[in-house]
């Protein structure tokens, strides 16, 4: 199979052509830098992203604290992860960095917060 697909891994984004067999990479093109074979080639045998969203904050000067996750997950795993992520709730304070679920699912991600909530007066 073919695919056309740009590379996110440096400003220079590279729209790279990919010819591959089932998960398996055969040639890369396009690509301006070394890094841009490695993301074909875990594009195509286990794509991974990353989550960023909100979870409900109680008790704080704000209702809702922005989140993401630590690292990056597999893409199939994303519905199950989103799940998870709305049951949260934080009670304020709440600092950036402060891990609100660890190991999410038992994967190597926690759901961190972006931002901080102080508690309401």
């Amino acid at each position: 199979m073919n695919r056309t697909m740009t590379c996110i891994l440096c400003p220079n984004g590279c729209e790279m052509n990919l010819e591959y067999e089932e998960k398996e990479l055969i040639s890369v093109s396009g690509n301006r830098c070394p890094k841009g074979a490695g993301y074909a080639e875990q594009e195509i045998k286990n794509p991974m992203r990353s989550i960023a969203s909100s979870v409900l904050v109680e008790g704080g000067d704000l209702p809702l604290c922005s989140v993401r996750l630590s690292a990056p997950i597999p893409r199939e795993r994303i519905p199950e992860v989103m799940t998870e992520i709305r049951k949260l709730h934080a009670f304020a304070p709440v600092h950036i960095g402060d891990v609100l679920l660890p190991h999410v699912l038992g994967l190597d991600s926690d759901v961190i917060a972006t931002r901080n909530i102080e508690k309401q007066n």
